[in-house]
């Protein structure tokens, strides 16, 4: 905190001394605001208690009206944002087909492909070895 001096009047016999009046009026200034504000506080508190007490007998008065109303709200927006978002997509899925747009899945598909095929080719390979291998353990067996 800064140290703030009081201001100071020098008297008939030149001594420094604190004037009684300002602080006197200080005093009293800082007393009517802080009684204002409290005073202002106190009627928000007040208004705020009876508009809870008015609030909660309204709704337990409307709740058969507003308790139904607030669910058909609720499913009216959940279905407005699903239309909304459904419409959003299609439209998004068809622009892009447009000839001239670059679809960002389209080259990844020849390489899965190929891949594809590699294990397939490679599951046949090891098929027939495996074929091979059990006709060698037969052959000599069956002879």
């Amino acid at each position: 905190m800064t140290d703030r001096s009081i201001p100071t009047t020098k008297n008939l016999t030149g001594s420094a001394s604190v004037s009684r009046r300002r602080q006197a009026i200080r005093l009293l200034r800082a007393a009517a605001i802080g009684a204002s504000l409290l005073f202002l506080s106190g009627l928000a508190l007040t208004a705020t208690v009876v508009s809870l007490i008015v609030a909660t007998s309204v709704l337990i008065l409307f709740s058969p009206i507003l308790v139904p109303a607030g669910i058909l709200l609720l499913f009216a927006t959940a279905g407005f944002v699903v239309s909304s978002s459904c419409s959003l997509a299609a439209l998004f899925w068809v622009c892009s087909g447009v000839p001239g747009r670059h679809r960002p899945r389209a080259e990844p598909l020849p390489s899965a492909r190929r891949r594809i095929a590699d294990k397939a080719r490679d599951m046949k390979k090891r098929a027939e070895e495996y074929v091979q291998h059990k006709a060698q353990e037969v052959g000599p067996q069956g002879s």
